[in-house]
């Protein structure tokens, strides 16, 4: 039984970092999108 707490405790862990991390991402690439510099054409 605690084998299987500490299993899901890890899943948990583990879909939280991942969505930090991309949101992480999302931050980045908003940032470069807002200070990229613009092109003229």
């Amino acid at each position: 039984m605690k084998k299987l707490v500490l299993v899901a405790a890890a899943a948990a862990a583990a879909v939280l970092a991942s969505r930090k991390a991309r949101a992480g991402q999302r931050e980045q690439a908003l940032w470069a999108e807002a200070t990229d510099e613009v092109k003229r054409s």
